[in-house]
C-alpha cells in the first residue's frame, strides 16, 4: 500500500490541526495504521495507531486526550486530529501501514510509510 500524508503546516499553541493520510493500493482495510513523528535531532516516536477496522486505538502518553486517530476504509483515508497543540508537537509526522496485531508502537512493525508532513507549532 502506498501512503501520502498531508495537512501539516503552521499552528499556534492551543490550536488544532488535522492530518490526513491517503492510501492507494489493494486491501487498505486489511492494514493496521499508525502515525509517528520525528522532531529535529530526535528519534522517530510513536504517536497513535488503530487496527484495521478502527475498533481499537492506541496512543502515546503525550497524545492521549489531545489527539484522535480515525480511519475511513471506504475512502482509504486515515486521520490524526490534533488539538491543544504545544510547541513540542513540532515535528514531521508520518503515517504508516502494517499488518500488526500487537506492538503498534514499534515502527519496525510497519511495512509502508508515507513521505511525512511537517507540523510547526508556534508559542
Amino acid at each position: 500500500v502506498q501512503l501520502q500524508a498531508s495537512g501539516g503546516g503552521l499552528g499556534q499553541a492551543g490550536g488544532s490541526l488535522r492530518l490526513s493520510c491517503a492510501a492507494s493500493g489493494r486491501s487498505f482495510s486489511n492494514y493496521d495504521m499508525g502515525w509517528f513523528r520525528q522532531a529535529p535531532a530526535k528519534a522517530r516516536e510513536f504517536v497513535a495507531a488503530l487496527n484495521w477496522d478502527g475498533s481499537r486505538t492506541y496512543y502515546e502518553d503525550f497524545a492521549q486526550g489531545r489527539f484522535t486517530i480515525s480511519r475511513d476504509n471506504a475512502r482509504n483515508m486515515v486521520y490524526l486530529q490534533m488539538n491543544s497543540l504545544k510547541p513540542e508537537d513540532t515535528a514531521v509526522y508520518y503515517c504508516a501501514a502494517g499488518i500488526i496485531g500487537h506492538d503498534y508502537g514499534d515502527y519496525a512493525s510497519y511495512e509502508s510509510w508515507g513521505q511525512g508532513t511537517l507540523v510547526t507549532v508556534s508559542s
